[in-house]
């Protein structure tokens, strides 16, 4: 693997990126594995789970091994050592997104379980005639707890298109949104298409109508710097497993007095305020919507994570991934028969490639790219309606992160042409 910020390939072209890729990858000792046939691992799944650094996984060894306990409710020495380690995971997540106050920060076990408890909660106050507005290149998480709360409350589910290029339909933004509209919620960049969406412009809109504005951030939160203050939103949902952190933990992030206003999710353990066998009542947030042991050793690698993250510099990152999606996008398009979903430039795109080989099933694709060490994912990604927008069931997904080289890259436009010949599409 090359040391060089520079490259130039005889297969695409040149290559620059602020990142020391020999210094980063050192971090990630499965990088350097070899698979099977002799070919070493070109991982190229990240928009699915990312890579964990060293660093993380020992954060997590040194909780486990050292100050293992329960939290906020064992009263002895090894019960504090834990908390605060939680809690400091809590502070390092604010701080990384730029809230304001840590009690903004709710744990839950991902990304999906976040946005289910913001389509619970604010569903409590839905009735017949309002409106939830979504769109068509949502991943499923960020589907069918809307359709889930519409159906409980006899609201209704309306969404935005996608255009031919992959990107967001707003011609009609001015019909969707209205004084029906009681909720926007939307993906910050397609896990399938890797758009980036125009968050705070279409918040403002929302705002203008006092919807709430929830925002699905798992692909957003990973690629480049986030700044909750600024953005417009009033939920933002992500995940631990995609920002080189532990499988296990999600974040819900939300304005303060908004999350005040929301009744629980779930019940038990530390949410509660006072209980009777005639009723409760409830912990102000975070600890309302944290029922039960909550993610102790994740929070401590979480915030493991983001301090790598933060180390590196999130602009550098997202430098990177602009770089190598480029990069990528480039030697994709020399493939004959392939085909690009989504937007086919860099501008406001995000790190993660979705395509169909012309004559060769996505599952046979990712098959046979394994057979040479390269790890993409096939099928619809949790995102079918977008597949079917396009009119096919399933796509295969190349997908980068800090630690994707160039030469991965080559490696896989190689492999592709090698998936062509084995199945004589030539």
């Amino acid at each position: 693997m090359t040391d060089a910020r520079t490259f130039s390939s005889p297969l695409t072209g040149s290559f620059e990126s602020p990142l020391d890729m020999q210094s980063v990858r050192a971090d990630f000792p499965i990088l350097s594995r070899v698979l099977a046939n002799d070919f070493p691992l070109v991982y190229l799944d990240s928009a699915n789970s990312s890579q964990k650094p060293v660093q993380v996984v020992k954060a997590i060894e040194d909780h486990y091994l050292i100050h293992n306990a329960n939290v906020a409710r064992a009263m002895h020495q090894l019960g504090a050592e834990a908390t605060e380690a939680y809690e400091g995971g809590r502070d390092k997540v604010a701080a990384f997104i730029g809230a304001t106050n840590r009690d903004e920060i709710v744990f839950t076990k991902n990304a999906s379980e976040a946005l289910n408890l913001a389509a619970h909660t604010l569903g409590a106050s839905l009735k017949p005639g309002d409106e939830v507005v979504i769109s068509e290149m949502e991943h499923h998480s960020n589907i069918v707890p809307w359709q889930l709360a519409c159906e409980r409350t006899g609201a209704t589910l309306r969404w935005f298109g996608v255009t031919d290029e992959g990107r967001l339909d707003l011609s009609n933004i001015e019909e969707l949104i209205n004084e029906r509209t009681k909720v926007v919620s939307l993906t910050w960049v397609s896990n399938a298409l890797g758009t980036i969406n125009p968050i705070t412009e279409i918040a403002a809109k929302a705002h203008a109508f006092d919807a709430v504005m929830v925002v699905d951030a798992s692909q957003a939160v990973p690629q480049f710097p986030v700044d909750v203050s600024t953005l417009g939103a009033d939920l933002l949902a992500f995940t631990g497993h995609k920002v080189v952190g532990p499988t296990g933990i999600g974040v819900l992030w939300g304005r303060y007095d908004l999350l005040a206003s929301l009744p629980p999710f779930l019940g038990g353990g530390e949410m509660i305020e006072i209980v009777r066998m005639t009723g409760s009542t409830y912990a102000p947030p975070p600890a309302r919507f944290e029922a039960g042991t909550p993610p102790i050793a994740q929070s401590v690698g979480l915030g493991a994570a983001l301090d790598y993250l933060s180390g590196i510099g999130m602009d550098k990152v997202a430098a990177h991934e602009q770089a190598i999606t480029a990069y990528a996008l480039d030697g994709l398009k020399t493939v004959p028969g392939l085909k690009i979903l989504g937007p086919t430039d860099s501008v406001d795109r995000g790190g993660a490639i979705s395509f169909e080989l012309d004559g060769v099933h996505p599952h046979d694709v990712s098959t046979v790219l394994d057979t040479r060490g390269i790890a993409v994912r096939a099928g619809h990604h949790c995102a079918r309606p977008v597949h079917e927008r396009f009119g096919m069931q399933s796509s295969t997904r190349a997908s980068f992160y800090l630690y994707t080289t160039p030469e991965e890259i080559d490696a896989l436009v190689d492999g592709l042409g090698f998936v062509r010949s084995f199945f004589k599409v030539d």
